[in-house]
């Protein structure tokens, strides 16, 4: 590691309602890959944003390449060299990957727009990452993990000295992040300071020199990663110990009923021919790579796509899926793994949210029953422990662990005993993971049942007791949680006809 190029010290910022950070520390070494942690909520973005100007910071000192600075917006803090490459990409799916490069600061040939030279600059931008995509190619017809190479090399044409990656890896399959990590070890070559933001641990002890925790605002430490282990992270982010041992028997009874029983599902190309059952109080995980069809599948019972053949059994009973409404009336419930696209209405609060399945119920007259509306909202943030100043507070200013809680209060309200978890905690750090893990086994105690989709084995591991493995659109195997390892998982995950 170099000297350092980036210091934040006594960083202040307040929200109504909510200190956001309070005396923050934070310093970036030239050539280092410096990871910045905490549970959701705990002011990594917050502090990114004061950095880059999104945000005006209340007090303290921003120090970069020797001088004191403060940017006013994004676009100040990318002249100076500092560029975030987003969780959520940000590109035009429309025109071609050199356009959206140079997006804002084409090259120009007299009146012009300068494609050629344009090309020409995006194919350097490539070689120097060692990355193969056409220049030409138009953004939507490449893959997530492409996309994000492409995201890594506008950033690097901004002529940038800090780059912040913010889960960079959150969409991508193991082959496109061992990818992104040979990228990064590039830049780090180059002397590039780099900020690195992820919940995963595997990929922080793989690809960090250090590591910063901050809680509740807060700046806890820093650690050098080859001198710290998981759990000594762990400890700093949640102030808890955290358990992740896996489960070792099945927790529902061999006589329990069976509560949905899906036979010979057909949807698409994605679906073929999937028959389950899914036990009172169970948690049922369904296991695959990325496209093996597992949310397709799900996505069918739940009546969001058209399944094309196929018949589901609710209590014994056979019974017809046609719509999402009609699944929410037969009392299940589904929690997507895109949150913000189908989870939740961002620009409303969290009780206009909390109610959104059922708002039937809380109809006085013409009028919504707002006081009644309210009790049940409070009643939900308080048992799922909602990191909130109130329940007016518009859920698009939570973070990503509290936005899945507002998801999961939505179908408690609602009173649904089938629950639907596609990538429960898919963005969300290890302590609101571990309340998800808490309340879902709550749940299950209380005799709902759960069908969880995840592409974490360990979490596979931990809460399931018997488990579905898909490959390609098929089941390909079923198997109790005793004695089941993450090999067996991978044989059937892979097992092509």
């Amino acid at each position: 590691m170099g000297e350092v190029i980036l210091t934040m010290e006594g960083i202040d910022k307040s929200f109504p309602g909510v200190k956001a950070l309070n005396q923050v520390f934070f310093e970036v070494r030239k050539g280092e890959v410096h990871a910045l942690m905490g549970e959701n909520g705990a002011g990594k973005s917050t502090l990114m944003k004061v950095l880059t100007g999104i945000y005006t910071r209340d007090a303290g000192t921003i120090t970069y390449e020797g001088k004191e600075v403060t940017y006013h917006n994004p676009r100040e803090a990318q002249a100076a060299g500092i560029v975030i490459v987003h969780q959520e990409l940000n590109m035009m799916g429309h025109l071609t990957v050199a356009q959206n490069i140079f997006i804002g600061r084409e090259f120009r040939k007299g009146p012009f727009i300068d494609d050629a030279k344009m090309n020409e600059e995006a194919k350097k931008l490539f070689q120097r990452l060692n990355i193969d995509i056409d220049p030409k190619m138009t953004m939507s017809d490449l893959t997530v993990g492409m996309q994000q190479m492409c995201e890594i090399a506008k950033a690097i044409s901004h002529e940038a000295k800090v780059i912040i990656f913010d889960e960079p890896s959150a969409a991508l399959t193991e082959a496109e992040i061992d990818r992104l990590f040979d990228i990064i070890r590039e830049l780090k070559k180059q002397d590039m300071g780099i900020v690195y933001i992820s919940h995963r641990m595997d990929e922080i002890k793989r690809i960090t020199d250090r590591v910063s925790v901050m809680r509740d605002g807060a700046y806890v430490g820093t650690l050098i990663t080859e001198e710290c282990t998981k759990d000594d992270i762990i400890n700093m982010m949640v102030g808890r110990v955290i358990y992740e041992e896996p489960k070792t028997e099945s927790q529902v009874a061999a006589d329990a009923p069976v509560v949905l029983k899906v036979e010979h599902l057909n949807a698409g190309r994605m679906v073929k021919d999937v028959s389950f059952e899914l036990r009172k109080g169970e948690i049922l995980g369904f296991a695959g790579l990325m496209g093996a069809g597992r949310t397709e599948t799900l996505r069918a019972v739940f009546g969001a796509d058209k399944k094309d053949s196929g018949d589901i059994f609710l209590n014994g009973k056979k019974i017809e899926i046609k719509t999402p409404e009609d699944a929410v009336k037969a009392g299940i419930g589904y929690l997507s793994e895109d949150r913000k696209r189908y989870g939740v209405v961002l620009q409303k609060t969290i009780t206009e949210n909390s109610t959104l399945a059922c708002l039937n119920q809380y109809v006085k007259g013409p009028f919504i029953d707002g006081r009644k509306e309210r009790k049940v909202t409070k009643k939900y943030v308080d048992l799922l422990k909602t990191k909130t100043p109130g329940i007016d507070q518009l859920v698009m200013n939570l973070s990503g662990g509290n936005q899945q809680k507002v998801v999961v209060a939505k179908w408690l309200v609602n009173n649904c005993d089938i629950l639907i978890f596609d990538e429960p905690t898919r963005g969300i750090d290890v302590g609101a993971k571990q309340e998800i893990y808490e309340l879902m086994n709550q749940l299950v105690k209380e005799g709902k049942s759960i069908i969880m989709i995840s592409s974490e084995m360990a979490e596979i591991l931990r809460m399931s007791d018997r488990i579905v493995v898909m490959c390609e659109g098929k089941k390909t195997g079923e198997m109790d949680i005793a004695g089941v390892t993450q090999e067996k998982i991978m044989h059937l995950a892979t097992l092509r006809e």
